[in-house]
């Protein structure tokens, strides 16, 4: 089986627990699906592994223990458990976890007038991403793959919600590894404000946080997401 061939139809079964709703989406490691717990009704979320993707016992190991040290993030997906399934011939890893409201930010920014958000909303969004951001650095912690797909955004009373998919494994932490998380956490607050066009037209204090993208000048002045907390809240307009 390739890793682009799962193609679960609604109503099939996903090992002895779940029935496939929908498809949500999929990424380098797997494909997403909205699943329904058989006993009891209640929807989950389903990563699937591509075979040949598959994380070898104490990588997956070393995953699930990650999520479950940040299950009081409130910007992390929780947990459920861990299983084995059939698809075809192949018997593959699943990882269940509570199914997050909300779309990708990459699809949000998208729906969106020019593709980018006013300068006010952009910053209160980046706010409650970096805020749950920082929950993870506080635990001496990293993301590992911040990027537009894996961010889920929903508009919630004055402000937004978000949430964060698909942790990405590269070992033990390090500064270096939170670091690459505020580089990233960077690039979307980039993004948010249009990209190059949106960039040089915005106001001097939040070009002061992009610093155009530079990861030595990124580097010397936030060294996590805290730091780029305290520079939001103290932004002069």
């Amino acid at each position: 089986m390739s890793h682009q061939e799962f193609d679960l139809e609604p109503g099939q079964t996903l090992g002895r627990n779940y029935f496939v709703v929908e498809f949500l989406g999929s990424g380098w490691e797997g494909e997403v699906y909205k699943v329904e717990e058989r006993r009891t009704h209640i929807l989950r979320a389903a990563k699937i592994f591509f075979p040949e993707r598959r994380l070898k016992e104490r990588q997956m190991q070393r995953y699930v223990q990650k999520l479950y040290r940040l299950r009081r993030c409130s910007i992390v997906t929780q947990y459920v458990h861990r299983d084995i399934a059939r698809v075809g011939r192949d018997a593959v890893e699943i990882l269940v976890s509570d199914l997050v409201e909300g779309v990708p930010l990459s699809t949000f920014l998208k729906q969106q007038s020019k593709k980018r958000l006013r300068t006010f909303e952009a910053l209160h969004l980046f706010h409650a991403l970096v805020m749950g951001i920082e929950e993870i650095h506080f635990l001496k912690e990293y993301h590992g793959d911040i990027h537009a797909d894996n961010i889920l955004v929903q508009r919630k009373g004055l402000g937004f919600e978000v949430s964060l998919l698909d942790f990405f494994d590269l070992g033990r932490p390090t500064a270096g590894k939170i670091q690459d998380d505020v580089y990233d956490l960077i690039n979307i607050l980039y993004e948010l404000v249009g990209g190059v066009k949106g960039y040089s037209r915005a106001l001097p204090s939040v070009r002061q946080i992009i610093l155009g993208r530079k990861r030595t000048l990124i580097r010397r002045k936030f060294k996590t997401a805290g730091h780029l907390r305290l520079a939001l809240e103290n932004l002069s307009w």
